[in-house]
C-alpha cells in the first residue's frame, strides 16, 4: 500500500496505522470467505 504521509502530522505513527489497517482487511477477507463455506455447506447438507 502506497501513502504519502509527508504531509502528515509528525506525531502520528503512520507505519502502525497502516500496519492495523492491513491486519483489518486480511481478518475481513478471511471472514467473508469462511462466511461462504459455511453458507455454501449448510446449503448443501442441509438441503440435500
Amino acid at each position: 500500500m502506497s501513502i504519502d504521509t509527508s504531509k502528515g502530522h509528525k506525531a502520528m505513527d503512520y507505519p502502525e496505522h497502516v500496519r492495523t489497517y492491513s491486519g483489518f482487511i486480511q481478518l475481513t477477507k478471511i471472514t467473508i470467505i469462511s462466511l461462504v463455506i459455511l453458507l455454501s455447506g449448510m446449503a448443501y447438507f442441509l438441503v440435500h
